[in-house]
């Protein structure tokens, strides 16, 4: 079993918040493909980096799928898709190993 993980910003590069129409439909697409899905919207997380010497803030929000597979093309495409939506240059898309208890 995998547990695939995202986070989403929760403003573009201008600080114009995305609407939260963009997170539900996120959430609608992840219930329908996988049954299920967590997202953590109303806690968003403070995101910190480094980038040419300047130190960027950002909030994002978490969204967890679990999956018995890991279909990375599919997951590669989503990616893409939500990097496109979410005006972003990269979104890091990671699945971690789980074992149900």
């Amino acid at each position: 079993m995998y547990l695939v993980q995202f986070l989403l910003p929760l403003r573009d590069n201008e600080r114009r918040a995305f609407p939260r129409a963009d997170f539900e439909r996120v959430r609608s697409e992840l219930t329908e493909r996988f049954g299920g899905v967590t997202a953590f919207l109303q806690s968003p997380a403070a995101g910190v980096w480094k980038e040419e010497g300047e130190t960027t803030h950002d909030e994002v929000v978490l969204f967890e799928v679990m999956t018995d597979t890991l279909d990375r093309a599919w997951w590669k495409g989503y990616r893409s898709e939500l990097e496109r939506r979410f005006r972003q240059e990269a979104i890091v898309v990671r699945a971690l190993g789980a074992e149900s208890l």
